[in-house]
């Protein structure tokens, strides 16, 4: 690791808490020389100084760290396990169930959470916890105002029913809104809360090191009640679920033993 970087992750880690030596080295490299560069630096102490002193600049890097991509339903036949195989059985044991959406981005996921358990209940009595390490997104996530291609894999009667269409963008409606409530959280660093009865966290554990990796499933079992289920994306299946307490409902679909 060149010296340049490791100053750049020892400064970051001190301004923001978040340590940058748990993502991939390759891939976070790439994004962040991409950014400087684009922004006219020359180097990583450059950009870092420039950060220090520019607010506006700090939340465009925290920005290109965190990964948003998102889309509502996004691999939509593991949302039609999650809510006609595993919901039902979840229920059965807990009426009133605890969900967090872990590392939410823009909010696509926990509201698709929400647009489920409306079929199993009324959205007065679905609380679906949601965090990410991005305050920007965090924002537009609590605006709730998505571009028609996030509203790919959307069921028809669910577009209808949840979104109204104003020029080019979709609104969420505000009863799918008030299910979910937003806070700011680091996965590596902070503590889990719990004991939750659903936990999604997708597509984000794949930019982390085996080693942040291992830590995070400790964490997630940790925070899981017995008989839980932990739902993860379609590139980070768990090769060793026992490790950590955990057994193979379904595909990417974890159970905490």
């Amino acid at each position: 690791m060149s010296q340049d970087y490791l100053q750049f992750i020892a400064s970051i880690k001190k301004k923001t808490g978040i340590d940058l030596a748990l993502y991939k080295e390759a891939q976070m490299k790439r994004r962040l020389i991409s950014l400087y560069e684009k922004k006219g630096f020359k180097s990583f102490d450059d950009f870092y100084q420039a950060i220090s002193r520019n607010t506006e600049l700090l939340n465009e890097f925290l920005d290109r760290m965190t990964i948003n991509v998102s889309e509502f339903y996004r691999n939509g036949k593991r949302w039609e396990v999650l809510e006609q195989r595993l919901l039902p059985k979840l229920l059965g044991q807990n009426k009133k169930l605890k969900i967090w959406s872990a590392a939410c981005s823009t909010g696509e996921e926990p509201y698709t959470l929400a647009m489920i358990m409306s079929k199993f209940m009324p959205l007065s009595q679905v609380q679906i916890l949601a965090t990410d390490l991005d305050e920007n997104v965090i924002k537009r996530a609590k605006v709730g105002a998505y571009p028609e291609r996030s509203l790919n894999e959307v069921p028809d009667d669910i577009r209808k029913k949840y979104f109204t269409q104003d020029g080019s963008f979709y609104h969420v409606s505000e009863e799918i809104k008030k299910t979910v409530t937003f806070k700011k959280q680091n996965l590596l660093a902070d503590s889990f809360g719990g004991p939750f009865d659903l936990i999604v966290c997708r597509n984000v554990l794949i930019y982390f090191t085996e080693e942040a990796k291992d830590l995070l499933y400790h964490k997630f079992s940790g925070a899981l009640r017995q008989d839980g289920i932990f739902f993860v994306g379609s590139t980070e299946q768990i090769f060793n679920p026992a490790l950590y307490g955990f057994e193979t409902e379904d595909t990417f679909f974890y159970r905490k033993k």
